[in-house]
């Protein structure tokens, strides 16, 4: 699908630094790198040992650009599957450029966005879904991302996927051969052991789409939208959780007229927390829009928490507390919420279940929480609650958790191809249209790994990949 050329680009980040990475891949890749090396040692790279280091110079005519580290690879044994050499150069943006200009001078072309893992693919030396883990590695800002995806890129999902494609594909193969006799009327492929597959290639299926709850949240973080009346310490929440002065914390209502989001890893999970403008009933056009904007933070939270200010809690500030997570419950039923009473050191003890026991409901009894975001009392207590709204069980046992919403699409797909094929064995459907539903399985299965691919596909999943990878 694409050619063997030389394809150079930078394998570190861009900019300034201590050391840059240069990577060149192609069948005459180390010819090129040693066209403008130049070892102390007088070696010919082409001569070289794979997986082997080199000092020297990069030389261009006369004039020296830098003193650098290069590295051989030679095919298959390398990331690419082709020839490889990297360089590893000072991090001066002006060497860079130099060095890869040179190089292009050379034969070598400019990397596509994710054309060294393609060739990769491409080459066998991964499928598709550890192709796309690798993305998920260079992008995961926490211990929760990182684990998953570093157990797709081992191939943990692919090979679970493979070996229910394989079985099926071998009774399908079975079925295929019944057509061909079908005037004889032969049963080649045991109903009973095919239905105790169809019974555990469903039950796995259904694993892995759940398991995307889970893994979609994991990998881009959890949204959870701090909501509640003006000035009642929301900002100075939201400051106490980051530990930093994030939001601007005022003693005037409707300071915060916009939402405010940052991020925080809790126990290897990534949290999203969006503060809001608080609630009320305003003329002031601006602080309006900010209300607004909450109710829609609050769709797109997994979480919700809901601040109070105990100090000024009375009978009828109860009451408006209780109508609020009604009308939040109402509209969202399946939304986690902490009711979060703030100013704790400010309350006496023993009112503290009083005001529990009233804002429970008739059906209803809320997760309640007393801090004080302030003195930063009861910080962790929160944070522990929000920690156990992640079913982590799944990633604690090192299973396989769906993060991709390609993979998860195409297991929906797979699926329903699957109850098809359950309902015209129990329905004695015959063989041929039994066959057809079966083929569409397995061209699902197939898309998620690689087996079944086309352009537009590897375009669209590597566009997404960073130049360089």
């Amino acid at each position: 699908m694409i050619n063997q050329e030389a394809i150079v680009a930078l394998a570190s980040p861009s900019g300034a630094g201590a050391i840059a990475v240069i990577r060149v891949s192609g069948t005459n890749a180390i010819a090129i790198g040693n066209t403008v090396f130049r070892s102390v040692k007088g070696k010919d790279m082409t001569k070289q040992k794979s997986h082997t280091l080199h000092l020297g110079h990069i030389v261009d005519d006369t004039k020296t650009l830098d003193q650098v580290l290069l590295s051989v690879f030679k095919g298959p044994n390398s990331y690419t599957g082709e020839d490889t050499i990297e360089i590893s150069c000072h991090g001066s943006s002006y060497i860079q450029q130099q060095i890869i200009q040179l190089l292009i001078r050379k034969g070598c072309r400019m990397a596509n966005a994710g054309e060294f893992t393609l060739r990769s693919f491409l080459n066998g030396k991964m499928d598709l879904s550890q192709a796309e883990a690798v993305a998920d590695l260079i992008s995961s800002d926490n211990e929760a991302s990182h684990q998953i995806a570093m157990q797709q890129m081992r191939g943990g999902f692919s090979n679970e996927i493979a070996q229910l494609r394989q079985e099926l594909l071998n009774f399908a193969s079975l079925i295929e051969l019944e057509l061909d006799f079908a005037e004889e009327d032969v049963a080649f492929a045991d109903r009973t052991q095919f239905r105790e597959l169809l019974n555990r290639i469903e039950f796995v299926l259904k694993r892995l789409i759940d398991s995307f709850a889970v893994g979609n949240v994991i990998k881009n973080g959890i949204p959870v939208a701090i909501v509640g009346e003006p000035n009642v310490g929301k900002s100075t929440l939201l400051n106490a959780l980051l530990n930093e002065e994030r939001a601007i914390v005022s003693h005037i209502a409707g300071t915060t007229r916009d939402t405010i989001e940052d991020e925080l890893v809790i126990g290897g999970i990534g949290f999203r927390f969006i503060d809001t403008a608080g609630i009320r009933e305003t003329e002031d056009h601006i602080e309006s829009i900010g209300i607004k904007k909450t109710f829609e933070k609050i769709e797109q939270a997994q979480v919700v928490l809901l601040l109070v200010d105990g100090y000024r809690l009375t009978v009828d500030g109860l009451t408006v507390v209780k109508i609020e997570i009604e009308k939040i419950r109402n509209q969202y039923p399946l939304k986690p919420i902490v009711i979060i009473i703030n100013k704790k050191d400010l309350i006496p003890t023993e009112n503290h279940s009083i005001i529990s026991q009233e804002l429970t409901t008739d059906n209803h009894q809320p997760t309640t929480l007393f801090i004080s975001a302030k003195n930063n009392i009861g910080i962790d207590a929160l944070k522990n609650q929000l920690l156990s709204f992640v079913n982590t069980g799944a990633l604690r046992n090192n299973e396989t958790i769906v993060t991709n919403t390609r993979h998860y699409d195409s297991l929906l797909k797979a699926l329903d191809e699957i109850q098809k094929v359950k309902f015209g064995l129990e329905t004695n459907l015959s063989s041929d249209l039994m066959a057809l539903d079966i083929r569409e399985a397995l061209y699902h299965f197939g898309l998620i790994t690689g087996e079944v691919t086309n352009d537009e596909l590897l375009g669209n999943i590597f566009a997404n990949f960073c130049i360089g990878k």
